[in-house]
């Protein structure tokens, strides 16, 4: 893999866009914290760097720098927002803090032609960008060119082309700059001269020799969910390393309808992989008995799950390494900042390592890659669509879709509940046009009148978000109709339930509520 871009984070909340602009015009890219980055910068070898934006200021004293190397390796290099402050700082500009905040839509004119807007943006022209800044720069570096300027930012894009350093104030990687990709396109294509030659097949060659390599001739558990994630580390493995794979297949009894059956059918029967299947029932809902809080629900449910593998491994006669499915926004989240809330949004994933009295080590073939990229890999591997396609399940299952305390009669209240409400949306069609749809039971009972009897029984929320990775989410626009016609449903089939609300709620950057 030779064209490799690295993204330095200064803490923006569309850092992950970056690298998602970067991938999808066929060049490989990494993000690492910027406190992080100077142990890796000579070893990672990147053809070019981009610093990403950041919530501090640059004006104030302690805040994040680039590592000076980054300025020291004769590659290009493409700030953005704080990435272009914190580098005209770092080169001798000037960045003040004042009352220039320019926040949303923004129109930039270009000032002087550069590789940068090739094909994309003429000089003299006008053209949207979005602005997201309080600081700004007031005076560029030496060697600094202007390339455009917008009414409150008279440095919108700068650049040394003779050092290969770009700047832009505004955000190319946000859907509200229409060109932004094209732009980041020329950055790493016609400046940094990366060829654009990473896709999924070459990754699918990648990935089958580096678990080849790990795994030597040890024996792998992979804990399989039934999930499009697990599904395809457990494809790809079985690809890799065939009879040196057990999967195991763990029923914890807070699975949807029909799930254990399905995932059974498809992995014994299909692929003739060696599947465990673990009745785990009792188990996890012996700990889970009395337990509200959602953080504490997950810290059971990862252990248990835990001391199933342990168990498992056993039975098999030991095993040297657990795959798993995790992502690379997982990564991402449980690395950024120390201390910071992804510590707490991805505690179901054991992705900072086991407990040290487990012997085996991990295998993640899909640490590096987004959401939409596992599916493009599943198809890859020739996975039915199926399991391709369908909507996120998390780990916990329907323990988080239960808020408040769990037992065997809310489960089955809510799995009938969920699966009338996915089978509506089949037939209308809508299934795969959306990103994730579930039911919640929620911990409120109202008073209700069905028929000729009062009724006491409990709330359940419907929710659908279309998204593209699961790092935002914004709501389904469901019709007044299809919502009448599956909460009737609901109400009529599933006794325990006699009222229905949809969930209206946005989600920003970052992980999708109820999960």
């Amino acid at each position: 893999m030779n064209d490799r871009v690295l993204i330095i984070d200064f803490g923006s909340q569309v850092t992950q866009l970056i690298a998602r602009r970067v991938r999808e015009s066929g060049v490989y890219c990494e993000i690492i914290p910027y406190n992080k980055a100077a142990a890796i910068l000579d070893s990672f070898a990147p053809k070019a760097i981009i610093l990403s934006g950041g919530p501090a200021s640059v004006a104030a004293m302690g805040t994040p720098r680039a590592p000076e190397r980054v300025f020291q390796m004769g590659v290009p290099v493409l700030g953005i927002c704080y990435g272009q402050m914190t580098m005209c700082a770092q080169l001798g500009g000037e960045v003040e803090a004042g009352d220039h905040r320019e926040f949303g839509r923004a129109f930039v004119e270009i000032k002087k032609s550069s590789p940068l807007f090739e094909g994309v943006w003429n000089m003299g022209g006008r053209y949207q960008v979005w602005m997201s800044h309080g600081d700004r720069v007031i005076r560029l570096p030496a060697g600094f060119e202007v390339y455009a300027a917008s009414e409150n930012a008279p440095f919108a894009a700068a650049a040394d082309e003779a050092r290969g350093f770009y700047s832009l104030m505004f955000h190319p990687e946000v859907a509200h700059t229409p060109d932004g990709a094209e732009l980041l396109r020329n950055f790493t294509h016609k400046i940094a001269g990366c060829t654009g030659g990473w896709t999924m097949a070459a990754f699918r060659e990648t990935e089958i020799a580096k678990v080849r390599a790990q795994v030597g001739k040890g024996r792998v558990i992979c804990g399989l969910s039934g999930g499009v994630d697990s599904s395809v580390v457990a494809v790809l493995l079985h690809e890799a390393i065939g009879a040196q794979l057990t999967c195991v297949f763990v029923d914890t009894g807070l699975m949807r309808a029909g799930e254990a059956q399905e995932v059974v059918r498809l992995f014994r029967d299909h692929y003739n992989i060696h599947l465990v299947h673990r009745e785990a029932s009792d188990l996890f809902l012996s700990r889970l008995a009395g337990v509200s809080d959602p953080e504490q629900k997950r810290k059971i449910i990862g252990a248990a799950f835990i001391e199933v593998f342990e168990e498992e491994a056993a039975i098999i006669g030991g095993a040297d390494f657990l795959a798993q499915g995790t992502l690379y926004p997982d990564v991402i989240e449980s690395v950024s900042f120390d201390g910071g809330p992804s510590v707490t949004i991805k505690s179901h994933h054991n992705v900072g390592g086991l407990p040290e009295r487990m012997r085996m080590k991990l295998v993640e073939p899909l640490r590096e890659l987004f959401k939409d990229e596992v599916r493009v890999l599943g198809r890859e591997l020739g996975l039915p669509e199926a399991f391709v396609g369908r909507h996120p399940f998390p780990g916990p299952g329907l323990a988080i879709r239960v808020p408040g305390e769990i037992t065997p009669e809310k489960l089955e209240i809510l799995r009938k509940a969920d699966a009338i409400y996915i089978e509506e949306i089949r037939k209308a069609g809508l299934y795969d046009a959306i990103w994730q749809a579930f039911a919640v039971l929620l911990p409120v009972k109202t008073v209700g009148v069905m028929g000729d009897e009062r009724t006491y029984e409990y709330v359940c929320a419907l929710r659908a978000v279309t998204s593209t990775d699961g790092m935002t989410a914004d709501i389904y626009p469901f019709t007044h109709e299809f919502l009448g016609a599956a909460a009737t449903r609901i109400i009529n089939e599933v006794r325990g339930v006699n009222r229905v609300v949809y969930d209206i709620t946005s989600k920003p950057p970052g992980t999708i509520e109820w999960e």
